[in-house]
């Protein structure tokens, strides 16, 4: 029986890398004694084979065979381009 591979959707953080994409993936917890809803994220390295993710972007990530000594993930799917709002130096002032 094959295992299926675990998927997660989370949003990039980081695409400065050559390939190589950081996904903030965050999950909500509750705790147990105060009751309160807590936002959990953890950040994956992932594979963007044709450097197509941008910062912003919401991206669906699979658990895939160690392609490096931390990336583990590849990136199967972007499903919403992040808005970047660039500002020049003149609309400051």
């Amino acid at each position: 029986m094959e295992k299926k591979r675990k998927t997660r959707v989370g949003r990039v953080v980081s695409n400065k890398m050559d390939k190589t994409v950081v996904v903030a993936v965050e999950t909500l917890r509750h705790h147990p004694l105060y009751k309160k809803t807590i936002k959990r994220a953890v950040k994956f390295k992932a594979h963007d084979r044709n450097n197509e993710c941008g910062v912003g972007d919401t991206v669906r990530i699979i658990e895939t065979r160690p392609l490096s000594r931390q990336k583990r993930w590849r990136v199967a799917e972007i499903i919403t381009k992040g808005e970047v709002i660039e500002v020049q130096p003149k609309e400051i002032e």
